[in-house]
């Protein structure tokens, strides 16, 4: 129970600073501080899956809820922000590099989700045209969330992310009392080496938004109980806590829905082709 406690607070603390930061960057553009600089945003769309997927690979997930809050403002686009929660680590690089695993697999596996990544991020820029901000587009983060935003930028995205930050805590915590009562040894039974769903199944478990999904996955992968397509489908679905970010901020619920959705099954269907061969 105090370990629980303890891990939701450290990983919604961890949160702070990228909160912070991408807030900062959306109440100075709503603000128009930056002139120009979301006209600038806009024309490097074309680069958004690519810089989006190298950066998603840095551990921790900072830069995929960094992502969701650019995209709720449009500022980024769709697909940059699915190359960002495919690439996304979180937690399975320190796990793999504290268990001393093999340079080769850890190489092969970031390589993997980054450039899946990318690829994914671009077909769907290419299909899905709801992306930059327009004109006739009246959503803003002040008017969500009613903070007082006359008060200044900094007041402000000090204010979204403490919301934010509460938020997560909550949701982390009731996710770890479940685990803590359902046991670690039961929810491994369910993704068996040889088990044709195995990759569906590790999708489903990625998408809890904890790091226990990603270190869970890369724990029972080391001990042989998981094969590599289930573990990239997962941690290819895990894209941390931004996913809370997404439903706290993104005031379309059925964009949001859809949005995990779609994260699942790219990952999941990845993570069983990959088993084929």
């Amino acid at each position: 129970m105090a370990n629980a406690l303890l891990d939701a607070v450290i990983d919604s603390l961890k949160l702070i600073p990228f909160l912070f930061i991408s807030f900062l960057i959306i109440e100075a553009l709503e603000h128009k501080s930056l002139k120009g600089a979301e006209k600038v945003m806009g024309r490097s769309k074309k680069l958004g899956p690519l810089f989006g997927g190298i950066l998603g690979a840095i551990p921790q997930c900072g830069f995929s809820v960094l992502a969701t809050n650019l995209y709720v403002t449009r500022v980024i686009t769709l697909g940059t922000l699915i190359a960002v929660y495919l690439s996304t680590s979180d937690e399975m690089l320190p796990v793999l590099l504290s268990s001393k695993a093999s340079p080769s697999v850890m190489l092969k596996l970031v390589l993997s989700k980054v450039i899946i990544g990318i690829c994914y991020g671009y077909l769907i820029d290419l299909f899905y045209k709801k992306n930059i901000k327009h004109e006739d587009e009246d959503f803003d983060i002040c008017s969500h969330d009613h903070c007082h935003c006359e008060r200044g930028i900094l007041y402000s995205a000090l204010v979204h992310t403490l919301k934010t930050v509460f938020y997560v805590f909550i949701v982390v915590l009731i996710l770890n009392l479940l685990i803590y009562f359902v046991g670690e040894d039961n929810i491994s039974k369910i993704f068996l080496k040889n088990n044709p769903f195995a990759p569906l199944l590790a999708a489903l478990f990625g998408l809890i938004p904890n790091c226990a999904a990603s270190v869970m996955l890369t724990e029972l992968y080391l001990k042989g109980a998981i094969s590599f397509g289930s573990l990239l489908g997962g941690t290819l679905s895990a894209s941390g806590v931004s996913l809370l970010v997404l439903f706290r901020t993104n005031k379309d619920k059925k964009e949001n829905y859809s949005i995990l959705l779609l994260n699942y099954l790219l990952g999941a269907i990845t993570g069983f082709i990959v088993n084929l061969f």
